[in-house]
């Protein structure tokens, strides 16, 4: 991957001290998406190597697959927004940051950046916080004028476009990295034709031999764009809409989902949701193009794992998503939420040869290589680390 930019310049020079105790902290109760993916990276990559401590809602999804880390400390945080339980979360984890001195807070959302902030304040022993951006969420409220300006020692932004947003705020008083997201080729890897023709029929049954596969695992939340690429499907001729299956990895859609779905007019074995699955690439080997054509979106994990799978990405311009790939290289590019624009691009998709969907999508993974390496993303944060002692 090439090296993470500092959007204020270049990256301060090694500290003197060394981080060695590190708590991360995240406020999901449950499923979490690619944050809780992310956080999971960090611990698997980091493990051995450093004191870590997580700190998160005992409901969530990142609790429970953390616990099961070797050498991991997981404890459970809470981090209410309701005064008095304010108060009391923040003065218990004041105790706690007193007594345990780490070097590094690592925060992951805004409830548990404003906790650590406030019980941060007045310590001698004082951690350096460390925010990571997962969202395009606006940075322009009061609270994160003040927690930019008494709780951030450094900020990681997950993509250019994040890191421009921050760089436009309170944020840009201290150091913004770009670090984007890690994924190990070696675990999405791309599959032969006997696999992914037993993946398709376990999905959906007999599948026509010219029929291209659409796949997302980003969720079924509609933020996250899939029902449009249902609704442009359904616009094309009978022809061309026999020929697409779908499947949206996630939580199972509401019934009132699931009716729009049906009045799309598409045949019930063209579109599948096999719910949340433990391992995406069972999913992924179906496909013949990964799909994220999210409302807003910082980077997407969901886009990466299926580029890595060997899978040309279709994705909407919206945040950071353009940037992880080439407008015809790696997959396409399609204005967010415009369904006229997707179904043209879905009949340019159909037109194409199997044999150029799949220079296309071993093209995706060696993007993947290139830009979006485990080791280069562990690597960078934890110069991130060492430089945020500095800043304290």
């Amino acid at each position: 991957m090439a090296r993470s930019r500092n959007v204020r310049g270049g990256l301060r020079s090694w500290c003197v001290l060394m981080a060695k105790k590190i708590l991360i902290t995240d406020i999901h109760h449950g499923n979490g998406g690619g944050h809780v993916t992310y956080i999971l990276n960090l611990l698997h990559g980091l493990k051995g190597r450093y004191d870590l401590t997580l700190a998160a809602p005992p409901t969530g999804r990142l609790y429970k697959h953390a616990q099961a880390i070797e050498g991991i400390r997981v404890l459970p945080g809470l981090y209410t927004s309701r005064p008095l339980a304010l108060i009391v979360e923040v003065r218990r984890l004041r105790r706690f940051l007193k007594h345990e001195r780490f070097d590094v807070v690592h925060v992951n959302g805004g409830a548990d950046h404003r906790h650590v902030m406030f019980a941060r304040l007045g310590l001698r022993h004082r951690p350096a916080i460390v925010w990571t951006k997962h969202n395009t969420n606006a940075v322009s409220s009061f609270g994160h004028r003040l927690r930019a300006a008494l709780g951030t020692d450094i900020s990681i932004a997950a993509s250019e476009f994040v890191g421009q947003q921050l760089l436009a705020s309170s944020y840009s008083r201290k150091p913004i990295h770009v670090i984007r997201n890690g994924i190990s080729p070696a675990f999405f890897c791309s599959v032969d034709p006997k696999e992914r023709y037993q993946a398709r029929q376990a999905l959906f049954g007999p599948v026509p031999d010219d029929a291209v596969v659409f796949g997302s695992t980003g969720g079924t939340d509609l933020d996250k764009g899939w029902m449009l690429l249902l609704q442009a499907a359904s616009t094309l001729p009978v022809e061309l809409r026999e020929r697409i299956r779908v499947v949206v990895a996630g939580d199972p859609p509401s019934e009132r989902v699931m009716a729009q779905v049906r009045g799309l007019g598409l045949e019930e074995r063209q579109v599948v949701f096999p719910g949340l699955v433990a391992d995406v690439r069972g999913i992924l080997s179906a496909c013949d193009v990964g799909f994220v054509l999210s409302y807003r979106e910082a980077s997407s994990y969901a886009c990466c794992e299926a580029m890595a799978m060997g899978l040309p990405a279709l994705v909407s311009n919206a945040g950071g998503l353009p940037e992880n790939l080439r407008e015809g290289i790696d997959g396409w590019v399609v204005p967010v939420g415009n369904v006229q624009a997707l179904a043209q691009r879905l009949r340019a998709i159909l037109d194409e040869s199997p044999a150029a969907l799949t220079a296309k999508g071993a093209s995706a993974r060696a993007r993947v290589e290139a830009l979006f390496s485990t080791r280069s993303f562990l690597e960078r944060t934890e110069q991130v680390y060492r430089a945020a002692c500095q800043n304290v």
